[in-house]
């Protein structure tokens, strides 16, 4: 087993351990009489579960791992394996089936390391084919496993910036393809790489490459160069919190998903 394998299995399984904590924790707080924020928390547990499951699963709705996720959210008929489509199961058998599907996922990536083989019913993922400078792309895939391995393991400052990073490298790449595509007639023509991180989203969001999400991206996350010291690292004590790299991680995802809606 090579050492990259290696270390992505360890990180997988990292997150898994993460994942399986936080959806301990919830059994227990919807064994009572959820409130609102609980829901919220339990949705975006989900969001998070979704994602690591769709990594897992080289992106493939076919994966094994993929339906079995999907099918945690099924009516199911009494004593019956048959899912009805109609419906959703409640939050507790919700976030029980879930933990369930994290538990497989933690046995394969057991006997993938055990064996050293990895996983060929799960095709590498390419989260970012659609970014049109191919030498961005490996890059940017790079940044993305190593902001969710800051986040795994509560490194929220480094996680924050990762993305955010990660965040303006994609709407800038989208915008200069634009403008070159389109010139004057798109409305665009300065030069981009002198705009802020701001100026790029907003002009991102009015070529309506991207949609609306930007505004829920944490301010810590807008300005996250003046976290960064001249040597681009970080400076001490940045105060981003566990929320601001989730918010930050799940924004990102969203406007993956603008500038490749068939992904």
């Amino acid at each position: 087993m090579d050492d990259g394998f290696r270390q992505q299995i360890a990180t997988f399984e990292h997150r898994l351990s993460h994942l399986l904590r936080d959806g301990f924790d919830l059994q227990r707080t919807l064994s009572a009489e959820p409130g609102a924020s609980d829901l919220d928390a339990m949705r975006a547990w989900q969001r998070e579960c979704a994602a690591t499951i769709s990594q897992l699963s080289g992106g493939s709705k076919q994966h094994w791992l993929s339906r079995a996720y999907s099918e945690a959210f099924l009516l199911k008929e009494p004593d019956s394996a048959t899912p009805v489509i109609e419906g959703e199961a409640g939050v507790g058998t919700i976030v029980e089936r879930i933990i369930g599907v994290l538990r497989q996922a933690q046995a394969s990536l057991a006997e993938m390391r055990q064996s050293g083989i990895p996983n060929t019913d799960a095709p590498p993922a390419r989260r970012f084919a659609f970014v049109h400078d191919p030498n961005l792309r490996p890059r940017l895939e790079q940044a993305f496993v190593d902001a969710q391995a800051a986040l795994d393991r509560g490194a929220y400052d480094l996680a924050v910036v990762t993305w955010a990073s990660v965040l303006e490298a994609m709407v800038t790449d989208a915008l200069e393809h634009h403008i070159a595509a389109h010139g004057g007639a798109s409305g665009v023509d300065r030069v981009v790489s002198d705009w802020t991180f701001d100026a790029r989203i907003g002009a991102a969001e009015q070529a309506r490459l991207i949609s609306l999400g930007c505004a829920r991206l944490p301010s810590i996350a807008r300005r996250y160069r003046e976290l960064l010291d001249a040597d681009g690292e970080l400076r001490a004590e940045v105060p981003a919190t566990e929320r601001d790299a989730r918010v930050t991680g799940q924004v990102l995802r969203l406007i993956m998903r603008d500038l490749a809606p068939g992904r």
